[in-house]
């Protein structure tokens, strides 16, 4: 299977993991609180560590399962489990500065953004 394919089934499966497990527990805990999207972030954030900590440290999958699963799957899953990954790799490599700076701009500027998109979207 080329690497496309394996992106695209990956992602599939990414999209509706995602939202089953959302629609799962908004029914069960309600929508006063975004618990669903939260569930899939910390739940997408364990699947990518525990995945980085086998194919990383033990080499149990290849890089072929490596995309399919961390790049595909976890990618359409909920990207805050990319950007936690990348974080977690800067404080790795000894850029803790880099890392913080990674999470403040995503963070603040993320939002900021998210407001002028609001706001382009008013004006139409």
């Amino acid at each position: 299977m080329n690497n496309l394919a394996q992106l695209l089934i990956g992602g599939a499966l990414g999209t509706v993991s995602r939202y089953a497990m959302s629609v799962f527990v908004y029914r069960t805990m309600g929508a006063d609180f975004p618990y669903g999207t939260l569930a899939v972030n910390l739940t997408g954030c364990f699947i990518i560590g525990f995945l980085a900590a086998i194919t990383e440290d033990r080499f149990i999958f290849g890089s072929n399962i490596r995309l399919f699963l961390m790049i595909g799957f976890c990618g359409a899953f909920t990207t805050f489990s990319t950007f936690i990954l990348e974080t977690a790799n800067l404080i790795k490599d000894g850029e803790s500065f880099r890392a913080l700076l990674n999470v403040l701009l995503s963070v603040i500027i993320g939002f900021l953004v998210f407001r002028l998109g609001l706001l382009a979207g008013e004006l139409i």
